[in-house]
């Protein structure tokens, strides 16, 4: 195992390209469930840690910003993997403008909607309109590490131990799933009035949601 990870490390990977498609299916689906967990629990000691409480909107446990993040920065700094600094930066930078785009535009186009506001939260030191906070940023720099020195190398080692074909099948069905939600609760509930994650949750007495 010490072997591959140091091969890892120093040799640029030979993936065919359907196996790359793979691997960032995967990526999207292990990036927004990292996502929900790390909200998950930061949204607990948050809130007073006296209950848990859902992050996004969907049925299941995945937030797609993360994801997106995750397959944004993949191949941004997978050839700085040498240098684990660079990893960080690029990762902090990058993603903080991520966010603070992604939370502008939200709040722009949904009439002053906000899916996040760290004026709100504890630990929101370098707090920017709500949008961006230093703790942020900085966490996804970590996250930035995580995925570039344990994430990556295991899909990787999933995707040289599996068949090929069916390595990209079972990634990319479950991206398929997991976008296919996202889509329902973002688009097609709002567009056709039918109920959305939030809504069957909380008929199902499920008060620990929060949005």
């Amino acid at each position: 195992m010490k072997e591959k990870y140091k091969k890892y490390l120093n040799e640029d990977d030979k993936f065919s390209l359907k196996t790359r498609i793979g691997i960032y299916a995967l990526l999207v689906v292990i990036g927004g469930i990292f996502g929900f967990v790390y909200e998950y629990i930061f949204y607990f000691f948050d809130g007073g840690m006296d209950k848990f409480y859902w992050r996004g909107g969907n049925f299941l446990p995945w937030i797609n910003i993360y994801a997106l993040g995750a397959v944004v920065i993949y191949p941004l700094v997978y050839r700085n993997r040498k240098k684990p600094l660079t990893v960080f930066l690029k990762s902090f930078i990058v993603c903080g403008v991520l966010e603070f785009v992604s939370g502008l535009l939200i709040y722009l186009i949904g009439n002053g909607a906000r899916f996040w506001d760290y004026n709100t939260e504890i630990l929101n030191f370098g707090n920017v309109y709500g949008f961006i906070c230093l703790r942020s940023v900085t966490f996804f720099g970590l996250s930035g590490l995580i995925l570039i020195y344990g994430i990556v190398p295991f899909c990787y080692f999933i995707a040289s131990k599996m068949n090929k074909k069916t390595f990209v099948i079972i990634s990319v069905t479950l991206a398929c799933i997991f976008i296919l939600d996202e889509v329902y609760n973002s688009i097609l509930s709002p567009m056709f009035g039918i109920p959305c994650a939030t809504d069957i949750y909380k008929k199902l007495g499920m008060n620990f949601l929060k949005f």
